[in-house]
């Protein structure tokens, strides 16, 4: 088996819809599942005559989560081989820690500490940002945790450097059978800001441009995984608002994010809205810059 697949559970109903989406991708690619609760309090342990009630609680509370969540993956894919963990961290900090040794990092969109009414956890914030393994956000209705949809959803950005997302993509849609939509937004210059004279490059309009990307992006890829089917559009319109769009028939929403120099990743525009607003689970792929 390859790297375990890591899945972050706290006991919040958003917790074990990610260990539904967890359990079917590790059948999937037949990979072992890791279920992982973390906290502080474990750190007070050596003061357990003066907090034993409390530390007891909690531990007991810390085992009763992971075996409801072990129960539930195994009840959904009984052929997953599982693990649990109880780590001393805080929530963020265990989980960036496993990425050094994952296939990918799952969460739900939000835990039982968040606020009310944030749209994406700041745990699954933090995690996206700083992981070095792709980072799955698990959100949206039951139709596409389910994979009910039967295509995956890739946006494409500039093609130097955006391998490792593009082979992702194509990895699952295999994995999946499912169609993958690949997308890539342009848009028109504001009126005065560009004028096309005749000895202007044929490529140099952004319609045509953003076309050329697409090929150049899905060349390689497309030909290591010939049963892929593959559906490609440039389309006008703000690379964000495409995606959210039309991610509500999509099961996986798929984007990249780059390194910075060792200070994180670069999530832009487009991964803030596709984490805090899909209408679909959605995958932040790192790529170096």
């Amino acid at each position: 088996m390859g790297k375990p697949l890591v899945v972050g559970v706290d006991g919040s109903e958003q917790s074990l819809r990610a260990v539904d989406w967890a359990a079917d991708e590790a059948d999937r690619h037949g990979l072992p599942l890791r279920l992982v609760y973390a906290s502080l309090w474990e750190h007070y342990e050596a003061g357990t005559y003066a907090y034993g009630p409390a530390t007891a609680s909690e531990r007991k509370l810390a085992d009763a989560i992971l075996a409801a969540a072990d129960e539930r993956a195994q009840s959904r894919k009984p052929g997953v081989k599982t693990t649990a963990a109880v780590l001393p961290q805080e929530p963020t900090d265990a989980l960036l820690n496993e990425s050094d040794r994952a296939s990918m990092i799952v969460v739900g969109s939000r835990g039982r500490g968040d606020i009310k009414g944030m749209l994406l956890g700041s745990v699954g914030l933090g995690v996206a940002a700083w992981a070095r393994c792709p980072v799955i956000v698990v959100r949206g209705d039951r139709t596409a945790v389910d994979s009910k949809h039967e295509r995956i959803l890739l946006g494409a950005g500039n093609p130097e450097g955006s391998f490792p997302t593009v082979d992702f993509a194509f990895r699952e849609a295999e994995a999946r059978g499912s169609l993958l939509d690949v997308v890539r937004a342009w848009r028109e210059p504001a009126p005065g800001m560009r004028v096309l004279t005749p000895a202007d490059d044929f490529e140099a309009a952004p319609d045509r441009r953003a076309t050329a990307d697409l090929d150049a992006a899905l060349r390689d890829a497309g030909k290591a995984h010939p049963d892929v089917q593959v559906r490609s559009a440039a389309v006008e319109g703000r690379t964000h608002k495409v995606l959210v769009d039309r991610s509500q028939a999509a099961d996986l929403l798929i984007v990249g994010a780059r390194r910075n120099n060792g200070l994180g990743l670069q999530l832009g525009r487009t991964c803030h809205a596709a984490l805090h607003h899909a209408a679909c689970p959605v995958a932040v792929v790192p790529h170096a810059r």
